[in-house]
C-alpha cells in the first residue's frame, strides 16, 4: 500500500505496538487474522490521511537521502480505496452478494460456516463471494 519498504517496516512496527495495546478489545466474533488485517489497513489509511506524509529515500547502506513529498513521489500514488466509497459500493451490491461478502471478507467466516448460516451450498457461497468482489471492482473503478 505504501510502495516503500522502509515505510512499510515502520508501519508494521506501529501496527504491532497497536496490537499489543488493543489485544484486549478482540472479541473473537471474527477470525483473529481478519481483525488484525482490518487494524492494519485502518492504520495505513490513517497514515495516508496525515497531512504532508513524506517518503524517505535511503541508500543501500541505510543513509537517508533526499526527502520527497508523498504526492510527488515517483509520479504515481499508490491506489487505496476510500472507506466511504467502499461502504457505498457495498450497499449497492445485490443482497445475496452483500451478505456473503460481509460474512466472509468483513466478519471472517469460512465458506462452510456461511453455507450453514444461510442454508446454501459451499459452492454457492464461493460463487456469491466471487461475483460480489467482481461487482465491487466494477463499482469502485467507475467512481475513480
Amino acid at each position: 500500500m505504501v510502495a516503500n519498504a522502509t515505510e512499510a517496516e515502520d508501519l508494521t512496527q506501529e501496527v504491532f505496538i497497536q496490537l499489543f495495546r488493543k489485544i484486549g478489545s478482540f472479541r473473537g466474533e471474527s477470525a483473529f487474522t481478519t481483525w488484525l488485517h482490518r487494524m492494519t489497513v485502518n492504520h495505513v489509511l490513517m497514515h495516508f490521511r496525515k497531512r504532508g506524509v513524506k517518503y524517505e529515500k535511503t541508500t543501500e547502506e541505510g543513509e537517508i537521502g533526499e526527502i520527497q513529498d508523498f504526492l510527488q513521489a515517483a509520479g504515481e500514488r499508490p491506489r487505496y480505496v476510500d472507506r466511504l466509497a467502499l461502504d457505498k459500493a457495498i450497499t449497492e451490491l445485490p443482497p445475496g452478494y452483500r451478505t456473503v461478502f460481509v460474512l466472509h471478507d468483513v466478519e471472517g467466516f469460512e465458506h462452510e460456516e456461511i453455507a450453514g448460516m444461510l442454508g446454501v451450498s459451499v459452492g454457492t457461497s464461493k460463487s456469491q463471494l466471487h461475483k460480489a468482489r467482481m461487482r465491487l471492482r466494477e463499482l469502485l473503478n467507475k467512481k475513480s
